[in-house]
């Protein structure tokens, strides 16, 4: 058989001040037909599993482009397009092909097009036509839409948050589509929409065991896969909010009835998952007060996530820590290119006022003035990133001002691990707080070192108040907003 792969994907926060054009793009994560025989990242990760799959299996395998943007603002429309006929490109001349292999985000957006990734599924579809196998692998923060199922064959989502599984996950949509093109089983797949919007974090009871009751489920009485799309709630697409995907062998009724049946239990445990956030002050005070355990508590800045498209370079945490006369303390990573030239410029051991953060727009918040003093630097900086990819973080400083650690990158990304604090020099063992910019995806490399984790919501551009995000394309009603909005529907099976 012969399989056709590709990557195109960007989390889209239409909120976000920042376009999305070629550059977020080609500079981030950019191949041309050979992504999965390089290093791994993030965008490749699948499509590397899916190549050593099909080749141990005797398939020819035909790969497309491998792009993935920093999350960021809606995607310019002749960049969308550009890349989705680059891949349908590559298609036409690989055909004919038995199975197609998608890797997207499941919540871009482009001018012009609020669901790219049904209308790539669509655009593939009538190219291969009815009987070529199509499976799309997303990223669970997506807005899972009808013309989504209606043009694939399989569509699978993460599972963890953070997102640990993308080759676990890539493994169970080979196995599928296989099983599809060669025709063992015939899939359908059924939606419950949740009516929710919400963040759930998976390592935390009771979604930890939700997660393991959905895979305890795949393989046995005709299910094929269960997914838990969360959604990406800073997307404003009329299919916005969390959806259960079932994709049953041949019995719609039974893919139904169980999405319906699991859509109820995260109803259910709607209290439980709501996740406690602490003001600047709270957080800052925890870290003070809390003596138990070794290493440093760990503050992460949810709102100023470069991984949701925030800026990542508000201040108002760092003000705080300033204000306060907080010392042993480190913060990471801000994005500013224009703060790391002047400390390459400078050279480390220089100390100098330097004007930090705030540039962007009003999420930005004000800059901070600091008398700062240039400890470490990279002009081409890398961490480990998600899921075993590299996080690539540029040119980048580490500067000390009052007692106070900050890192400066020039290429925007969120922090997932240590390594980016200390591999620019800087030790963490010895600090009483770090405060990371990411919402999540940090936690299982920070979760050894430190001795506790909290969440704070500062001011930002992916505000955690999902009751007061100002959508305006959803019209089916959604929790929080409302407290039932099932009223009048009979959602129990």
């Amino acid at each position: 058989m012969k399989i056709f792969m590709a990557t195109l994907a960007t989390e889209t926060n239409t909120f976000s001040p920042i376009p999305t054009g070629w550059a977020g793009f080609k500079s981030r994560e950019w191949f041309r037909n050979d992504a999965s025989r390089h290093p791994p990242v993030l965008g490749s990760i699948p499509l590397i599993t899916w190549r050593q799959r099909g080749e141990a299996d005797g398939h020819e395998v035909v790969e497309s482009i491998c792009t993935f943007a920093q999350p960021a603002g809606i995607t310019l429309r002749p960049v969308y397009e550009g890349l989705r006929d680059m891949i349908l490109e590559d298609l036409r001349a690989a055909m004919p092909v038995d199975v197609v292999l998608l890797f997207m985000h499941g919540a871009m957006v482009a001018y012009g097009y609020d669901d790219c990734e049904g209308d790539m599924l669509a655009k593939v579809r009538e190219l291969v036509g009815p009987d070529v196998t199509i499976g799309i692998e997303l990223d669970l923060h997506c807005h899972l839409t009808e013309l989504m199922r209606r043009a694939a064959d399989v569509i699978i989502s993460f599972k963890e948050y953070p997102h640990i599984d993308l080759a676990e996950r890539a493994h169970e949509l080979y196995d599928i589509c296989l099983a599809t093109a060669e025709g063992r089983v015939d899939p359908v797949i059924a939606y419950y929409d949740c009516r929710m919007v919400n963040m759930w974090r998976t390592p935390f009871e009771p979604v930890k065991s939700f997660v393991a009751r959905m895979q305890a489920l795949e393989g046995k009485e005709g299910i094929l896969s269960v997914s838990f799309g969360h959604g990406f709630p800073w997307g404003d697409v009329e299919e916005v909010g969390a959806k259960i995907v079932v994709v049953a062998d041949g019995d719609m009724a039974k893919a139904e009835a169980l999405a319906r049946k699991l859509g109820n239990e995260v109803w259910a445990m709607r209290a439980e998952t709501v996740s406690p956030h602490d003001s600047i002050d709270e957080g800052i005070d925890a870290a003070l007060a809390e003596s138990e355990g070794t290493g440093p508590m760990v503050l992460a800045d949810v709102a100023d996530n470069a991984g949701g498209g925030a800026p990542s370079d508000n201040t108002a945490i760092l003000r705080r820590l300033v204000d306060r006369g907080i010392t042993d303390a480190a913060i990471g990573c801000f994005w500013d290119p224009i703060a790391v030239q002047f400390c390459l410029e400078a050279g480390i051991g220089a100390s100098f006022m330097l004007r930090i953060g705030g540039k962007c727009g009003v999420a930005s918040g004000d800059p901070v003035d600091l008398m700062v003093t240039v400890c470490g630097l990279n002009e081409d900086y890398s961490a480990p990133g998600l899921s075993g990819g590299t996080a690539m973080l540029g040119a980048s400083a580490w500067v000390h001002a009052d007692g106070i650690d900050i890192v400066l990158i020039s290429k925007r990304n969120q922090v997932f691990a240590p390594e980016a604090f200390t591999g620019l020099g800087m030790t963490l063992s010895d600090k009483r707080v770090v405060v990371v910019k990411s919402t999540q995806h940090f936690y299982a490399a920070f979760v050894p070192i430190a001795r506790a984790v909290r969440y704070v919501s500062a001011p930002g551009a992916i505000p955690p108040t999902f009751d007061t995000i100002p959508f305006t394309k959803r019209t089916k009603p959604f929790w929080p907003r409302v407290a039932d909005p099932f009223a009048g529907v009979n959602q129990i099976s």
